[in-house]
């Protein structure tokens, strides 16, 4: 059997060494930097050749950075003679770029794709993609994981009463309806419509009903807030009592983190695929680390055993 390697970039080292520590061996070293004139250097420090690699990365800021340091660190590890190597994208950038729903525009999720696969890795594992049919976009094998799991044993261990998952969109709703039967609560849909291209939306009505009972308000990911802040409002005015709210990614851009603290959220739920500065740790955030998931599921792929048996 290859040997199992384990290296990372400089988008969550954090996270990295944690599923290291799960799987007990070292991370690799390798040097990943960036030269005055922004160009990235990769030089791998160990032997590499006939070994089972996997590259942890996720696309997240300075996300075009990132991405150029996974693609970077592919094509050295190939040229080292790998045997296999994976690519690890704990959170997939550009995810909304998934289809052409506009005169002249990409489909930037799928230009993403074909430069891993040309970079040279063999699969990929990733979790919670913000459109599903992005692992189409691939002509190599793709393991997608989510964070239910986490979400639902910590939720179900608060043991709340009497509460309902508000799915922040109708694009979510069948996630959420999973993370709802894993609860054994009701469902419930925000209803909202995009406007324009820069990332606003509006938020229309509620499918379901929260009136009396305490609302956990679920997405993939928190970008600039304005969708879940907006759903916070919707589920409020139909009178939900405590509400909290959870994703899987931590984005926080632009005024996420100034909206996030004037809403009457009493708690937010997210993972650690994406670092969280400081700055931008409210007193009402917890992180649930992925790194023993991530972990589990990599040993799984080194050993080629089943990644699905795994969730059943």
């Amino acid at each position: 059997m290859y040997e199992l390697r384990v290296f990372s970039g400089n988008a969550n080292r954090p996270l990295a060494a944690a599923i290291c520590r799960h799987l007990r061996i070292p991370l690799g070293d390798a040097d990943v930097f960036q030269f005055s004139n922004e160009n990235i250097f990769v030089k791998v420090n160990e032997n590499v050749r006939g070994h089972d690699v996997f590259v942890i990365q996720p696309l997240s800021s300075p996300v075009n950075r990132s991405i150029m340091e996974l693609l970077i660190m592919i094509d050295a590890l190939r040229r080292a003679s790998a045997a296999r190597i994976t690519a690890v994208i704990p959170y997939y950038a550009y995810g909304r770029t998934d289809k052409k729903d506009q005169p002249r525009v990409p489909i930037t999720a799928r230009l993403i794709a074909d430069c891993i696969t040309v970079a040279g890795a063999h699969r990929v594992l990733t979790m919670d993609m913000h459109a599903g049919q992005i692992q189409g976009f691939f002509n190599i094998p793709v393991d997608e994981l989510s964070a239910e799991i986490l979400q639902a044993r910590y939720f179900a261990e608060k043991e709340l009463d009497s509460f309902t998952v508000v799915s922040a969109d109708e694009g979510f709703a069948k996630k959420a309806r999973r993370l709802a039967d894993r609860l054994n609560a009701p469902l419930a849909i925000v209803e909202k419509r995009r406007l324009g291209n820069n990332g606003t939306t509006e938020a229309m009505g509620l499918i379901g009903t929260v009136q009396g009972r305490n609302a956990l308000i679920v997405d993939d990911e928190i970008d600039t807030a304005g969708s879940l802040t907006q759903a916070v409002r919707v589920v409020r005015e139909q009178g939900a009592l405590d509400i909290y709210c959870c994703a899987t990614h931590g984005i926080f851009s632009g005024s996420a983190i100034e909206r996030l603290k004037n809403a009457p959220i009493k708690e937010i739920v997210i993972t650690d695929t994406i670092p969280t500065p400081d700055s931008k740790r409210l007193a009402n955030l917890t992180v649930l680390s992925v790194a023993e998931l991530f972990g589990n599921i990599i040993n799984r792929i080194h050993e080629d055993r089943s990644v699905s048996e795994l969730f059943v």
